[in-house]
C-alpha cells in the first residue's frame, strides 16, 4: 500500500471512531444521519468496528510484506467491515427511544 492511500485511510478511520465515541457516550449522531438513526448508541459501536476494520486493513497493507498473509489480512478486514455495517444497520432498524412527533 502507498503512503498516499494510507493517510487519507487513516485519516477517514480516525473520524469514523471520534464520531462512533460521539454516538456512544453523548447519543450525538452527525446531522446527514441523524434522521435515520433510531439507536444512536448501536449505531456508534457499529463505527468503531468500521473504524478498527480500516485500521486493521491499514496496517495489513503496511506492515505485513508477505503477499498471503497480506491478502488474508485485508479479507478478514473486509469481513470486519462489513460486520460494522451490519451493525450500523441494526441502529437504524432498531426501535430506540426516539418519538416521531420531534424534532430530527
Amino acid at each position: 500500500m502507498k503512503l498516499y492511500l494510507a493517510v487519507p485511510l487513516g485519516l477517514l478511520a480516525l473520524l469514523v471512531a471520534a464520531s462512533g465515541v460521539a454516538a456512544i457516550t453523548r447519543g450525538w449522531v452527525l446531522p446527514m444521519s441523524r434522521r435515520h438513526v433510531r439507536a444512536p448508541r448501536i449505531h456508534g459501536w457499529g463505527q468503531l468496528v468500521v473504524a478498527f476494520a480500516l485500521c486493521w486493513q491499514l496496517m495489513c497493507g503496511l506492515v505485513i510484506n508477505d503477499p498471503g498473509a497480506q491478502a488474508s489480512g485485508t479479507l478478514i478486514g473486509s469481513a470486519i467491515l462489513l460486520t460494522g455495517i451490519v451493525i450500523m444497520m441494526v441502529g437504524q432498524l432498531a426501535g430506540g427511544g426516539r418519538k416521531r412527533g420531534g424534532t430530527p
